[in-house]
């Protein structure tokens, strides 16, 4: 055999263990169509109104907060795509593991559709699908494949946990008002209510501008932008922890430029069209904290070292 032969691809691999293992691989597909006709087309919730998935997709609108889950199956489709290479050097190797999250996920879907849960349910999908992703393909697979498989869990709607976020508002509000008050505004805050001293504007700042919706969406890409840029899981699951702090940062950032457009235009200006236009400007703050936090993980102890001993030189250069 000659030594540049290339080693056979996800493809190849995959047409090889149909071939060699026809009932499992009829057991697999039949497993894959039964998950699609059930989420699909068997209407559960609503009073027998809508499958699991068109309950979903009326569950991801403005009113909600959750408009951006519309947005996941093309991420994940995204991230199996960046990870093309290493799944045409990943091992086939058929593992039956896969059938504890198989079950686990059906088990999952009944118990959501007896109690008409539909969140239930419709938590069961990542379950199934990297059961039979790992049933079907093996260990190396799935490994590669389990944070777009998980990232699936992003679909289901928690706008309910709404109130629990109302802390937020307070965290956020106190902020914004104190940087405000460090350069001279001069403003005070009863509850989410900031008022400024002169009485030139009020805002009372409402779960729409401080809440689940900025959460779960900076809570995404933190996941997303650990996953690609980090090489340790510890630093991942780091970046994505933090999620909660740069929310609070991002949309304290856009409290604060909406006082200071009020201090400088008028509170028409600023609760009105700056208000609306301001809506994504929490992202760049965000971001830009998440840029930071992964800098500071990531710095290494030689460069602690340097810049120790550059304070210290500092310190006795007299």
């Amino acid at each position: 055999m000659s030594s540049d032969a290339k080693a056979p691809g996800l493809w190849d691999s995959t047409t090889k263990w149909l071939q060699d293992n026809p009932l499992q691989a009829v057991l697999a597909a039949a497993i894959a169509a039964t998950l699609v006709y059930f989420f699909g087309f068997v209407p559960l919730f609503t009073q027998g109104q809508l499958s699991t998935w068109l309950w979903a997709w009326e569950a991801w609108n403005p009113e909600t907060n959750y408009e951006h889950a519309k947005l996941i199956p093309f991420i994940v489709a995204f991230l199996v795509w960046n990870a093309r290479d290493k799944l045409r050097a990943a091992k086939i190797s058929s593992s039956p593991w896969g059938w504890v999250f198989i079950v686990g996920g059906i088990l999952l879907f009944i118990f959501g559709a007896r109690t008409l849960q539909a969140r239930i349910s419709l938590s069961a999908i990542p379950f199934v699908l990297y059961g039979i992703i790992l049933y079907v393909w093996g260990k190396e697979v799935a490994r590669i494949l389990l944070f777009p498989t998980a990232f699936l869990f992003f679909m289901v709607p928690l706008n309910f946990i709404t109130h629990a976020t109302a802390r937020l508002q307070f965290l956020e509000t106190g902020a914004a008002s104190a940087v405000c008050n460090f350069f001279g505004m001069n403003l005070y805050t009863v509850g989410t209510v900031v008022h400024a001293a002169d009485g030139a504007f009020q805002f009372e700042v409402d779960e729409g501008c401080s809440g689940i919706r900025s959460l779960m969406a900076i809570a995404m890409l933190s996941a997303i932008y650990g996953h690609l840029t980090q090489d340790r899981l510890w630093k991942k699951l780091s970046i994505f922890a933090a999620a909660i702090f740069f929310a609070i940062i991002g949309n304290a950032g856009r409290l604060v430029s909406i006082f200071v457009v009020a201090r400088l235009f008028g509170q028409d200006i600023a609760g009105g069209p700056y208000h609306d236009m301001s809506g994504y400007l929490s992202f760049p703050f965000a971001i830009g904290a998440m840029l930071l936090f992964s800098k500071l993980i990531n710095l290494k102890p030689a460069e602690l070292k340097v810049a120790s001993t550059k304070k210290e030189k500092v310190s006795y250069d007299y």
